[in-house]
């Protein structure tokens, strides 16, 4: 029988990843590495994933803080050579489709230009782990701390 996580992977052909999934699969972090890794799993043989290129940005602050080039580097062998996982860079639709969301949901930039994306895209769900995803009601929202209970 499918776990929760694979029904919902099976609801969609194109998701949209927020930057903690990809840090929990790249750092193999031990509460999420599962999860993160069956979705990743899930992108290799039939699924689609994009993520903005923000998430780059958001996943190498905690390496370039601590002077961990190999964890950068580490971030970028995986995450430019993953298949099916496609970085969009922000255009001026996505800034203005995010400004919109920003507004009517009260979201951060950073968490409006990741729904943007998924929106503009043609993505129909989004993971992550933050709670504030909850507003968004344009897209499905898979939180893995609810995958967990």
């Amino acid at each position: 029988m499918p776990s929760r996580i694979e029904r919902f992977l099976e609801r969609h052909r194109r998701i949209a990843l927020d930057t903690s999934v990809v840090i929990y699969a790249v750092e193999a972090n031990p509460k999420y590495f599962n999860l993160a890794s069956r979705i990743f799993t899930w992108l290799e043989s039939e699924g689609h994933a994009v993520t903005s290129t923000l998430t780059m940005t958001e996943a190498l602050v905690r390496p370039y803080r601590v002077d961990d080039i190999h964890a950068v580097d580490k971030f970028y062998s995986f995450l430019l050579t993953y298949p099916h996982l496609e970085w969009i860079e922000p255009t001026l639709h996505i800034a203005d489709r995010a400004a919109q969301i920003r507004a009517q949901h009260n979201l951060r930039t950073p968490d409006a230009i990741q729904v943007a994306t998924a929106a503009v895209s043609g993505a129909t769900a989004l993971i992550s782990n933050d709670a504030i995803f909850r507003r968004i009601k344009l897209l499905d929202i898979l939180l893995l701390d609810e995958m967990l209970q």
